[in-house]
């Protein structure tokens, strides 16, 4: 058989593998509704911020993680929690923990704004966990993440640093007050089932 230099060469093989490959499309197009459906984001989780460093963080991404939220100030006699803070981050971040945190003027004891907030954090505290852009935490004027942990914990923050921590898959939330640092016994005992090894 002779072939035209520019015809590609057909033969049986191509045709068995063009087969396979065109069932095997089919079969995977079977699972991606259950796929779909097994990594939908809980309503809890369904938000997305900004950080002080302008990326963006889906809530959505970590649904599987246990994640501690933080509403922080700058300037409040519970701000050395930071270091607490990121030191549970950094002991934990790879094994299942995400903490985050929420700066917020509700308080009266955040600064003017994300770039001075962010500076103050880094430098004096060596964060690196997610913080988000500053906003409410309180009142009518909460973001709406705040206002769900405020219904699912039944606590609003009543000061800075109160704390949530909302368990894989979003299905339950604990709230802790400003008073109970981030290495307390009672939330670690919390957290720690749920972290891998």
């Amino acid at each position: 058989m002779e072939l035209n230099p520019g015809e590609p060469a057909h033969n049986g093989t191509s045709n068995v593998k063009d087969a396979m490959m065109s069932k095997l499309a089919g079969l995977l197009l079977l699972f991606l509704p259950l796929s779909a459906a097994a990594v939908e984001c809980p309503a809890l989780l369904n938000h997305q911020f900004t950080t002080l460093q302008g990326s963006n963080i889906d809530l959505c991404d970590y649904r599987d993680k246990t994640i501690l939220v933080v509403n922080t100030a700058s300037k409040c006699g519970y701000t050395p929690q930071f270091e607490k803070l990121e030191a549970l981050y950094r002991r934990y971040k790879d094994k299942g923990l995400l903490v985050i945190g929420f700066p917020s003027n509700d308080f009266r004891q955040e600064l003017k704004n994300n770039s001075e907030i962010g500076s103050f954090c880094k430098l004096t505290y060596g964060v690196e966990f997610p913080m988000v852009s500053k906003g409410s935490v309180t009142g009518a004027n909460a973001n709406p993440f705040y206002k769900q942990l405020t219904v699912a914990s039944r606590q609003e923050p009543q000061w800075n640093f109160h704390k949530y921590v909302i368990m894989p898959g979003g299905k339950a939330v604990r709230s802790f007050l400003s008073p109970v640092e981030p290495d307390d016994p009672e939330l670690l005992k919390l957290i720690q089932p749920y972290l891998t090894k």
